[in-house]
């Protein structure tokens, strides 16, 4: 049902918060995880969905993945399903093991589970009487780390769960102490009966158990079990009025080593079908090899500007109302210095929109970067290919871009030379510069600071492309600067377009021609042919070398990678 339903954000509606859960398992069990961490996978389902979504989680878990999750409340069929389950309480350990153990691990400590009650919910209750007692739940955890088995609870201090309601007697206070006493004095009792020669194997200093299924160590400690003599305390509360009185039968639970000299295997906590005998072999790194991976993260990119037009459509219009306005105001120029000081403006103009109308990325990007971090840190797909996938889907936008832009201001300036070099010029003038938004903002922690950085180098570029200044007039100290801006190879590039020819575009005070060739000699421009394509080649060299670098970040500055 959810099928063609977009994800949503804080300002678009989208899926439901459980379904947007299930999206976020679906992204990380698609390369099959060798570790899966899930936070209340079932939270928000109903008990069918819930009892699929744990089933399926299995079998992630049996063909070779450890999974760690967290849950609340699971059905009795759940429960079933899970291997190996820690309860915690106050930051202490209640119990660990097999989720069939618990019903023995209780009657160890001298507490029957109910028929027909869930045994881990009867534990959890048990734990919250001991909670609000005045032991503690620290009589709980040293029963799991040593054995020693707590102190029985009187009635009053039972949870409604676990005793019947009784009428108060009249002299209720006077029993309250004694039965106190007598629990006490049986809890004594039965710690006396304990065998000081069983140890937990947690009594040596190695304490490595294996946390999953395929032996995921941990620094945890077993529940213990004990040896029980033939002698049994009398149960102090059984003399109580209204003592509840509970069947004799256990439900039969996973036998667990009651010998004192068990040593710990790892591989005795794993499931029999996936117990390695030899080294398993977890499949490839990635779900899709490079060449599907970049058609399917392409078409992913191409759904994202369908279903969110408004970055490119917001490019497209600013490029083409100010190209409509450099057409108009520029429009017939004429042949004096004055003209040429106009086409001087326009070039200078246009190389800067060009640059400025990439700075929208900004926010863009780094919106995407979290998204990008979580799946890559899953191995859902490659940086590489995640780079090139975004590279191919933006060509064709941007040569739009430029192609709207030339058309506009081509006829009405009258600009001559090439038309399809115009085009190439501002083409991989946007290539460049996109490219150039794109790695800063991988760097950059937020869009604050990617805008100040932006426009921080934009006005650097802007000082050292020879507008100003002539190339050979920059201080010899800042010379690579004139190289090193994205601004000064489509800044020459459309000048020598234009004139690099013998025309008169004008004349000096002297009242001598100024053809083409001479304004470009005036502003040390070259006049070579071919270095007309070695700007757009240098200017395709800059993309790619900012392509490569937002790569390199993507790759190796992620916080949120797994080795």
């Amino acid at each position: 049902s959810s099928w063609n339903t977009y994800i949503g954000d804080a300002g678009t509606r989208g899926v439901s918060g459980g379904e947007r859960r299930r999206v976020s398992i679906g992204v990380d069990i698609i390369h099959g995880p060798s570790l899966l961490f899930l936070d209340e996978p079932t939270s928000g389902l109903d008990s069918t969905s819930a009892y699929s979504v744990i089933e399926k989680v299995r079998d992630i878990a049996r063909s070779g993945s450890t999974v760690i999750l967290t849950i609340h409340q699971p059905s009795s069929r759940i429960q079933l399903l899970l291997d190996h389950m820690i309860v915690l309480a106050r930051g202490q350990l209640m119990y660990q093991g097999s989720p069939q153990n618990v019903t023995l691990h209780l009657s160890r400590m001298g507490r029957k589970v109910p028929k027909g009650e869930s045994a881990i919910e009867f534990l959890i209750d048990v734990i919250q009487e001991y909670d609000q007692s005045e032991f503690g739940v620290e009589v709980v955890a040293e029963f799991a780390r040593s054995g020693r088995k707590p102190p029985q609870l009187t009635e009053e201090e039972m949870s409604v769960s676990t005793a019947a309601p009784t009428p108060p007697p009249a002299n209720r206070g006077h029993d309250w102490k004694n039965n106190r006493r007598l629990a006490l004095k049986a809890s004594e009792d039965s710690d006396n009966d304990f065998n000081r020669s069983v140890r937990s194997p947690y009594n040596n200093t190695s304490r490595s158990w294996s946390a999953s299924h395929i032996g995921v160590v941990h620094q945890l400690r077993f529940t213990p079990t004990r040896q029980r003599t033939d002698q049994k305390a009398p149960n102090p509360m059984s003399s109580s009025p209204g003592y509840y009185t509970y069947s004799s039968d256990i439900l039969p639970g996973t036998p667990t080593p009651h010998s004192s000299d068990y040593t710990v295997n790892e591989n005795d906590y794993l499931t029999p079908d996936v117990a390695p005998k030899t080294v398993q072999h977890l499949g490839p790194k990635f779900a899709n090899s490079i060449f599907p991976e970049i058609w399917i993260l392409m078409r992913r990119n191409f759904k994202n500007i369908r279903r969110t037009p408004e970055l490119f459509l917001s490019r497209l219009v600013v490029l083409t109302v100010m190209g409509v306005m450099m057409a108009t105001m520029f429009m017939n120029p004429k042949i004096s210095m004055q003209g040429i000081t106009n086409r001087l403006s326009f070039v200078i103009f246009t190389v800067c929109l060009f640059f400025f109308s990439s700075n929208d990325a900004v926010p863009a990007f780094i919106q995407e970067r979290f998204i990008f971090v979580r799946e890559t840190s899953h191995n859902a797909y490659r940086a590489s290919t995640y780079t090139i996938a975004g590279l191919i889907t933006y060509l064709p936008f941007l040569a739009l871009q430029a192609g709207v832009y030339a058309c506009i201001v081509w006829k009405a300036l009258e600009l001559r030379g090439p038309f399809y070099y115009f085009f190439i010029v501002l083409y991989a003038s946007l290539l460049s510069t996109n490219s150039f938004v794109m790695f800063v903002s991988s760097v950059v922690p937020n869009y604050i600071l990617g805008y100040a950085a932006v426009i921080a180098f934009t006005a650097l570029f802007f000082l050292f492309c020879g507008y100003f200044m002539n190339s050979h007039d920059i201080p010899v100290y800042w010379k690579w600067m004139n190289k090193v801006s994205t601004m000064t190879y489509p800044y020459e590039g459309l000048l020598m377009n234009q004139y690099q020819t013998n025309q008169t575009f004008g004349y000096d005070p002297n009242m001598k021609p100024v053809t083409g060739f001479g304004i470009l000699s005036s502003l040390e421009i070259s006049t070579v042919e071919f270095k007309k394509w070695e700007n757009v080649i240098i200017m395709i060299g800059w993309a790619a070398f900012y392509r490569l670098c937002f790569y390199i970040v993507l790759r190796f500055g992620s916080k949120n990678k797994r080795t």
